[in-house]
């Protein structure tokens, strides 16, 4: 009987596989390759399984769990009562179920609203408005106006409870795919992400995935369990439990930095200064102009803006990043170069860090208090491929950066996740709890 999974990541440029022992979570064996978006996506999801379970029994009959960013992932829109309360409260929940926010509406929609809502194109919805029993005007207003133009995009509805059932009833009416969810802000500076998210995971795999045309036929789509960045997140708040503390994890990407935290809960929790949006105890936010190839420029342009590069400095880096974001797939070769493309990385961590811990750049949006992080993780393939000591210096650009206007962990070791087990970890944590903690107990808790 085979005892180990197949777990994936079908990412827009790679297709990473780690083989799991189910027993103790042991990792097997890893592989990866070129996602082939151009032909099918599941032509090097094959070759990269194949390669990884090479050589172990049972090959045919090992489960297998998927997630997926390719194809640009979950593009989310929020349309909520008020900015910056319902409106900020859905965008975070929206960011925690692994989605890349294209908009956030708020108020009354009327035709400008409807139109940017529609030229941001996004694959679901989240409608939120009003608190449990408070006002409901808006939301079923929102829902009517939605209705009336004839969208197809599935919505989430989290709103008003009360006003819930009603509207449901009008946007299914009128043929529009709808679940309703529990309110993403029960009562004001209560913010209850779970359900939403849990909803948004499953109207990801019920309509989106297969709507990407990533592969013919359904069997791709039946793969899937997640989106990349909502399986990271539960594999980091899997490790977090296992910590017993605070934790920050930054994935540098080719096209965004994502940061992920997870605060213990303290005498903070429902006190006078929380945000009346909400503190969202696990989070997550995505920095879009911040990446490794397609967004490197807006690094340089970043890091210049907030005086982490002098104009004397910008020369070699602009023109290295100019060249990553023309050819995404150029691999950096020689020792300059990598040097270079080694300060991008630190330069985004570091950047994408203050913004998360600011707050997310956003009005309204508290500050994250990361003072009693105790462990820091780094993720993505310029430093899994990095020399340790050269990937431990990118870290420790964060936990140096004394002129960043947030307060530094003050006891916090680095681990790079090397063999990339978030992902695996997050896939496994449900179905197989005792493998996804051994997993990340062996790669990332150790020493």
């Amino acid at each position: 009987m085979t005892s180990y999974a197949v777990c994936a990541d079908v990412g827009s440029t790679w297709t990473k596989v780690a083989v799991v022992d189910l027993a103790d979570g042991t990792l097997l064996a890893s592989a990866s390759g070129r996602t082939t978006v151009g032909t099918d996506v599941l032509h090097g999801l094959d070759a990269a399984v194949a390669e990884a379970t090479a050589g172990l029994s049972g090959a045919a009959s090992a489960p297998w769990y998927v997630c997926s960013s390719a194809g640009g992932g979950l593009r989310l829109a929020v349309l909520g009562y008020e900015e910056l309360v319902t409106a900020r409260a859905g965008y975070q929940v929206g960011l925690s179920a692994g989605a890349r926010v294209v908009h956030v509406g708020a108020g009354r929609l009327d035709g400008a609203g409807l139109a940017a809502l529609r030229a941001a194109r996004p694959d679901v919805l989240l409608l939120v408005g009003g608190t449990d029993g408070g006002d409901a005007e808006v939301l079923t207003a929102n829902a009517g106006r939605l209705a009336r133009a004839r969208w197809r995009v599935p919505v989430v509805v989290a709103g008003n409870a009360v006003a819930a059932p009603a509207v449901r009833e009008l946007l299914a009416g009128r043929g529009v795919p709808v679940t309703v969810a529990d309110n993403v802000l029960p009562s004001i500076g209560v913010l209850a992400a779970g359900p939403a998210r849990a909803a948004i995971r499953e109207v990801f795999l019920r309509h989106v995935i297969g709507g990407k045309r990533l592969s013919r036929g359904g069997r791709f789509a039946g793969l899937v369990r997640a989106a990349t960045p909502d399986a990271v997140l539960t594999g980091v708040e899997s490790l977090a439990d296992q910590l017993g503390g605070d934790l920050l994890v930054v994935d540098v990407g080719g096209a965004t930095t994502d940061v992920y935290s997870v605060l213990v809960p303290d005498e903070r929790a429902g006190g006078p200064g929380q945000p009346a949006a909400g503190m969202l105890w696990r989070a997550r936010t995505v920095e879009g102009d911040l990446g490794m190839r397609w967004s490197a420029p807006g690094v340089v342009r970043a890091a210049l803006a907030e005086r982490l590069l002098s104009p004397a400095e910008e020369g070699p880096l602009a023109t290295l990043a100019a060249m990553l974001a023309a050819e995404p797939g150029r691999l950096v070769v020689d020792n300059p170069e990598r040097a270079a493309e080694r300060q991008i990385a630190a330069l985004a961590a570091v950047l994408a860090v203050r913004r998360h811990a600011r707050g997310g750049g956003a009005a309204g949006q508290p500050a994250r208090d990361l003072r009693d992080v105790r462990l820091l993780v780094g993720s993505g393939g310029v430093l899994r491929h990095a020399e340790p000591v050269a990937a431990a210096g990118v870290l420790d650009g964060v936990l140096t950066d004394h002129a960043g206007g947030w307060p530094l962990p003050r006891a916090a070791r680095t681990v790079v996740d090397v063999t990339y087990v978030l992902a695996a970890a997050g896939l496994l944590a449900q179905p197989h709890p005792v493998a996804a903690a051994g997993l990340l107990r062996r790669h990332l808790l150790a020493g």
